[in-house]
């Protein structure tokens, strides 16, 4: 459609754009236009980027954990021989620890 164009159908556009918004405005106009076309290419490059980091793959493959040997059991300490007096340490409660899962 455009491809018909030639320069004397350029000029004539630029002529009436001229006309509409005038000599003082066009400054402006060609500025935010500018800025525009600015801001587009920033955001379409941003876009790309976050679908090639997207598409590639990790740069390291995390090694899955080895499994956890379970822990020993609690043994309880032998009793006193017979006979003597319990000490201190036969007699406090004994706690057992088992690991967290």
């Amino acid at each position: 459609m455009l491809g018909n164009l030639n320069g004397w159908h350029l000029v004539i556009i630029l002529v009436v754009i001229l006309l509409l918004f005038g000599a003082t405005r066009l400054p402006a106009l060609s500025k935010s236009l500018g800025q525009s076309m600015r801001i587009f290419r920033s955001e379409t490059k941003a876009m790309k980027e976050e679908n090639a980091d997207q598409a590639a793959p990790p740069a390291e493959s995390v090694a899955p954990a080895a499994p956890v040997a379970p822990a020993a059991p609690v043994v309880p300490p032998a009793p006193p021989a017979s006979g003597t007096a319990p000490s201190e340490a036969a007699t406090a409660p004994e706690t057992k620890t088992e690991p967290k899962s």
